[in-house]
Order: structure tokens, then sequence, then C-alpha cells
């Protein structure tokens, strides 16, 4: 097999990666992966992850490892967290947003300061919303409800 078909099938599996906190969306639809370096059968990967202190960066480096020992070719994995460069919530995928919307959860409309932002509902695209609570189940997302179709979501912060 080719170095560049290993680096493929690489990518691919990393795409199959979970975000342990929202299933559905991918580590690669996070925009977490910042590189992936195969040598021969080894594989380096390297997450930006999106909040430094996150208690899901354990899961996330096990999911990976695990997944992509399981490419034929793959003889060792190595995953390192960056501290640069810092992820924002621009790094999100168009079919990131389109995944996130599909469970629910209202994806940022690019990045700065939470102060005055204000989500499309996920289920009607209204922006007929309101703040709930500024905490939500993770220290990335908010509680809102939409004025207009009455259902209560999450939004993910920009940063």
């Amino acid at each position: 097999m080719s170095e560049a078909d290993l680096q493929s099938r690489v990518m691919a599996a990393l795409d199959e990666v979970m975000d342990p906190e929202i299933r559905g969306l991918s580590l690669v639809d996070l925009g977490m992966v910042e590189r992936v370096e195969v040598d021969g059968g080894q594989v380096r990967v390297q997450l930006i992850p999106t909040y430094v202190g996150c208690p899901a960066l354990g899961l996330m480096k096990a999911d990976v490892e695990r997944r992509l020992a399981a490419v034929p070719g793959v003889e060792s994995v190595t995953v390192e967290f960056l501290r640069k460069p810092l992820w924002t919530t621009d790094r999100i995928t168009p079919r990131g947003r389109e995944r996130l919307k599909a469970v629910g959860i209202a994806p940022p409309a690019g990045s700065g300061p939470t102060e005055h932002w204000t989500p499309e509902c996920p289920y009607c695209g209204s922006t007929q919303v309101h703040r709930e609570n500024v905490f939500g189940p993770t220290s990335c997302r908010s509680i809102f409800y939409c004025d207009a179709c009455r259902n209560p979501f999450e939004a993910i912060k920009p940063v």
C-alpha cells in the first residue's frame, strides 16, 4: 500500500471518530484535526482542543488511537494536543454546522464575544430567541428558547 493510500485511509478513519459529548459530530467536523503525518506505518495526529481544560480529551485520544490502530498498514499511533494555534468556532466545517443543527444544537455564527450573540434556532431558523441559561451541559454551550417554534435548544458559544 502506498503512503498516499495509507494517508487517505487514515483521514477517512479520523472522520469516523466522534466527539464524545456530541455524537454524530466528528473531530474533523469540529476542526480539531490540525495535522496528520504518516511515515511508513507510524501515524502522528495533532489535535487542537476546543477547550484546554476539556474533561473529554483522554476519551478523544483513546478513540483516535483505537480507530487508527484498526486501519490496515498502521503500526503505531501518536496523538498530541496542541496549545497553539487556539481553536475557534470558525474551524467548524460546513458539514459540522449542518450536523450540529441536525442534533438540535445551533452552530455559532462566527467567533467573538458571547454577551450579545443571537443564534438561529436549529429547528426553524428563527432569530426570535432568548437565552434561558448561559450555562449549558458543557462550558461551551448555552441554553436558548425559540419564541417562534417554542422549542428549547442548545447553542455552541462563539469563541
